[in-house]
């Protein structure tokens, strides 16, 4: 009997991916042979799946690695092993994380997407069109400011007040400022002028939240650019840029398909980052997902502390869905970290520091049983580990009210997340009979430092927040354009569940530091900014792209940590 297209361990023609779908030629559009455009008409069309929802998420990532990504891909293999209709839907990658410190964003080992390069490197072009259709703005907006256009009942624009920067696909720390318009009168008005790496983009965000090409020019149309000299807001609508715009975004707004190393469907779309914006793929490819498969695994950006909750109190929120199930991701040498073990010895054996560390894993824990969800422990084997640490970690999730599954899908695709794929079709069939429904951490009737409050001492543990006079203008200024009622997009470190990079673990009695609030009207939310936070990140001292090289037969060494 022949083998099924599934557990091929080697690329099959997208067609195929796209026929084993229930799709036919009218449904997508090629993009080589690996990668296609699915049609937007596939939503309105009643679904083929059951459309089950889960989520993956982790702990607070560390240097040791957790391998959310590498996970996520693992369990839609492992499900389709055991004949199960699972579809993947995940992020696209940035170049900046791709030449910077974590390489490419496509799974690692046997649990990987093909084509893994071209999803890396260009893709089907979606990042550069969001990059495009950004900075066609930041043109648009210094044009009407430089012609001194009159915008009817507003006035001119004070170029002193542009809020709108500019954007950029890739780590470069020294456009976070910068003065642009030197060289005298015919290049314009030199002003400062701030670069946003492309993932950071309310553009980003308006795409993965957008539902259509209708409800992404109304975002693109309420995006705040600037203000007047009589202090009246400017939109991309005022100055006529939204049309085009979703000209630019158009074949960027069709989520894209490509496959599993076992050839099973992965659609994979947008890419905003979890600790600026909200940390999820597109909400098309998340509704696609569920349209065509029995079980959607999806992911979240980071760990739970900040993916994972924006996922639930925003994403869901606006696209009215909720998972069944919850897969937490933690390494025994990412809980030993947590636990106050350097990277250096974190894969030796020590259970001290291991028990510290489940403090951690705990905290994440109760935030998922405040969203009513439950949540299973995908543990992410490593060689290193000891039957006993693990058994000591298995213990302590049951203890806690979990299930514990182990994954050994970097070794072994997807045979090595059998354990983890039953686990998580048990919990989701098992809520067949009465799906949970949606309770989220806030109301969007709470005012905006409630809700920030709320986020804080719920899911961080934080004691109270503390917002900055710079905050509190944010707010006021917020409110005035109808952002009082909106979600807020929490911008916070990625490595703590506090807003200080260096406090590992399950601090208490901290508090959290608001210092700037900016409104994306267009994306639909407040974005409190804490601690440190950039919104364009800096290269490392060396690179990742120093270790990138084309090989004579053209491929691509280098573009993965482990390649």
């Amino acid at each position: 009997m022949d083998h099924p297209p599934e557990m091929e361990l080697h690329p099959r023609p997208i067609a195929n991916v796209a026929e084993d779908l229930g799709l036919g030629p009218d449904d997508y559009i090629p993009y080589g042979r690996g990668k296609a455009k699915l049609d937007l008409g596939l939503l309105a069309r009643p679904p083929r799946g059951k459309g089950r929802l889960v989520l993956v998420t982790a702990i607070n990532p560390t240097p040791a690695g957790e391998g959310k990504t590498t996970t996520s891909i693992a369990l839609a293999m492992g499900m389709r092993r055991l004949g199960m209709n699972a579809v993947l839907a995940l992020r696209e990658p940035s170049l900046g994380p791709v030449f910077g410190v974590k390489g490419g964003g496509t799974g690692g080992g046997k649990a990987s997407l093909t084509p893994a390069d071209d999803i890396n490197l260009h893709f089907t072009g979606d990042i550069h069109a969001i990059t495009t259709a950004h900075n066609l703005l930041s043109a648009l907006v210094d044009n009407s400011a430089y012609f001194r256009e009159s915008i009817a009942d507003k006035g001119e624009i004070d170029p002193r007040q542009i809020s709108w920067g500019r954007a950029l696909d890739m780590n470069d720390r020294f456009l976070r400022r910068c003065i642009v318009g030197l060289g005298g009168k015919a290049h314009g008005t030199p002003r400062e002028e701030r670069f946003d790496i492309t993932a950071a983009s309310e553009v980003m965000a308006i795409l993965a939240l957008a539902s259509s090409h209708q409800d992404l020019e109304e975002r693109l149309s309420r995006i705040v650019v600037a203000h007047t000299y009589d202090g009246k807001a400017v939109t991309a609508g005022d100055i006529g840029a939204a049309s085009a715009m979703t000209a630019v975004l158009r074949d960027a707004l069709q989520p894209n398909l490509v496959q599993t190393e076992e050839g099973g469907p992965a659609i994979v779309h947008c890419g905003p980052f979890g600790n600026i914006a909200h940390g999820c793929n597109s909400v098309v490819a998340t509704r696609l997902a569920m349209a065509l498969g029995d079980y959607a695994i999806t992911e979240a950006g980071f760990g739970f502390d900040l993916g994972g909750e924006k996922f639930l109190d925003i994403k869901c929120r606006q696209a009215n869905i909720w998972p069944r199930a919850l897969v937490l991701v933690a390494t025994l040498r990412a809980l030993k970290m947590h636990g106050g073990a350097p990277v250096k010895t974190c894969g030796q054996p020590d259970a001290e520091r291991l028990k510290k560390g489940l403090e951690h894993l705990e905290k994440h824990l109760e935030t998922s049983k405040a969203f009513g969800l439950t949540p299973i422990v995908a543990i992410n084997v490593f060689p290193t580990d000891t039957p006993e640490e693990v058994a000591l970690v298995e213990k302590a999730v049951g203890a806690l009210g979990a299930r514990l599954a182990r994954s050994e899908g970097f070794a072994k695709g997807g045979e090595g997340a059998l354990e983890l794929a039953r686990t998580a079709s048990e919990v989701v069939d098992a809520t067949d009979a009465d799906p949970p429904k949606p309770k989220y951490v806030y109301e969007l009737s709470d005012p905006p430092q409630e809700k920030i409050r709320k986020i804080a001492r719920t899911v961080y543990g934080a004691k109270d927040v503390v917002f900055t006079s710079a905050a509190e203008k944010g707010l006021e200024r917020g409110a005035a354009l109808g952002g009082a009622e909106l979600p807020v997009c929490m911008a916070k470190t990625q490595l703590s569940l506090t807003d200080d990079p260096a406090i590992p673990g399950r601090p208490r009695d901290f508090t959290i530091t608001v210092r700037e609030v900016r409104l994306s009207a267009g994306a639909g939310f407040l974005i409190p900014l804490t601690g440190e936070m950039m919104t364009m990140p800096g290269l490392p001292r060396v690179p990742a792209s120093r270790g990138i090289k084309v090989l004579p037969d053209g491929k691509i060494k280098g573009l993965m940590q482990n390649d």
